[in-house]
């Protein structure tokens, strides 16, 4: 194997795949060096497998909502194989065998960074003149006491079980505790959701909280807000979460959906002088730069832990890696929970907005005010927000909660991204019936 490449990328998860398959493709050798599997964790343990996992029974629920159709009948046997399939078996021997036959090198190892254009992997030095690091993130473990002994089950365990648990409690009510939880409870297990705080997905407008609380509680979620679990207790395969309440939840499984840090820590950075932030992120510039040759895409950079962020950054870092004009731009950054209801939204809250010195509005309409609604099916509910800056006449928010909403968000997130002009929103034609039309309601109260 050649001890010297064009560029080195750290980190084979879906930003690091990204980054390798242009600079190969920019006529740079390039090595790829992945620890684990190549694809990384949204590949085989989180994005993927979810995702394929909560379909089901969403078409299930879509199917009871349809005027004259019985649900379908699940087959978990089935289901697990198809999810196998999506996430490869956990085998990365295609995904390697694809970069080789592309030239790219591919290491298996953990990778240490030795100063200026160096690396080390596996007690083998590497030299280049670029590097990428794209190590992701770890998931964040609290610390309870009796949790570790008694075991626990993080995204990766819940995605990829072979039996559905009994029961669970999921620590965590954001898009992770969310997810998981509507997925085990529609597969018959009984779930609680435990989250500190007042309510869930605390990082969206509170009325998108209490949404998909109420269609959780409809789907026989119970719902723990403003609890936290201080104690673990095992007893055989039941494990006793207690509550700063004094109370208690017994269950066959207990989930961490704590939330994610980067994983940064390790590598070397300091040879570098680079210093990790305050979250152990590794902190870059609007190129994605770290320091004279060395650049950081996705996770690690701590700057929004979506899959779709992490390849847009490896886009920036790439094109400035070969001498064209890029510059990250994180105003328009949709946000989806893959829920049923889906939430969606872009931009800024209200909160957020305020904090920044915008004099915003907001706007917003039930989605019962378009036909799209009632012929998807019956008992639909949903709803739209917007967010205006009343100085500059443009959206610099948004938010949905409903079918589809991942997909008809992106209006929106256009809208955000080019400040596109309030009247010139009001004026597009949406195609009827379709659930985009809820934005001209919602954009025709801003003139009251």
């Amino acid at each position: 194997m050649s001890d010297q490449f064009d560029a080195i990328v750290i980190g084979a998860g879906p930003a690091g795949e990204v980054a390798t398959s242009r600079l190969s493709d920019q006529g740079l050798t390039t090595a790829l060096v992945e620890r684990e599997l190549v694809g990384g964790e949204c590949a085989y343990w989180a994005c993927i497998p979810s995702k394929t996992l909560l379909r089901p029974p969403e078409a299930q629920a879509e199917a009871r909502r349809a005027p004259g159709l019985e649900a379908p009948e699940a087959h978990w046997r089935e289901i697990a194989s198809y999810r196998d399939y999506m996430v490869r078996n956990l085998d990365d021997a295609g995904a390697i065998k694809g970069y080789e036959d592309a030239g790219v090198t591919v290491i298996k190892g953990q990778a240490r960074i030795l100063g200026p254009g160096a690396i080390e992997v596996n007690g083998q030095r590497l030299d280049t003149e670029r590097i990428v690091i794209a190590t992701g993130s770890d998931p964040v473990i609290p610390a309870i006491d009796g949790l570790h002994e008694g075991g626990f089950w993080i995204n990766r365990e819940a995605t990829t079980l072979t039996e559905i648990p009994k029961d669970a409690v999921i620590l965590g009510g954001g898009p992770v505790g969310i997810e998981l939880g509507q997925m085990l409870r529609r597969y018959g297990a009984d779930v609680t959701i435990l989250q500190a705080t007042g309510r869930l997905i605390e990082r969206e407008e509170p009325r998108v909280s209490e949404l998909i609380a109420d269609a959780l509680r409809a789907d026989g979620i119970e719902l723990r807000l403003g609890q936290t679990a201080t104690a673990v207790t095992t007893i055989g395969n039941r494990r006793t979460v207690e509550l700063d309440t004094g109370e208690e939840i017994s269950a066959e499984r207990i989930i961490v959906a704590a939330g994610r840090r980067p994983r940064a820590r390790d590598l070397g950075l300091g040879e570098l002088g680079v210093e990790l932030g305050k979250r152990g992120e590794i902190p870059v510039d609007d190129r994605c730069r770290v320091a004279d040759g060395v650049w950081a895409v996705g996770d690690v950079t701590g700057v929004s832990l979506f899959t779709h962020v992490g390849k847009y950054q490896a886009r920036v870092a790439c094109a400035d890696i070969a001498g064209r004009p890029a510059h990250a731009d994180y105003s328009a950054i949709p946000r989806v929970v893959f829920s049923d209801p889906e939430i969606a939204a872009v931009g800024l809250t209200a909160k957020q907005a305020a904090e920044r010195g915008i004099e915003a509005r907001e706007a917003g309409a039930n989605l019962m005010s378009v036909a799209r609604t009632e012929t998807y099916g019956k008992g639909i509910t949903g709803e739209l927000g917007i967010l205006a800056d009343r100085q500059r006449h443009i959206l610099v928010g948004a938010w949905a909660v409903g079918p589809l909403a991942s997909e008809w968000i992106h209006q929106a997130v256009l809208a955000v991204k080019a400040a596109i002009p309030i009247d010139v929103l009001r004026d597009t034609i949406a195609q009827f019936p379709t659930f985009t039309e809820a934005y001209l309601p919602a954009l025709e109260q801003l003139d009251s």
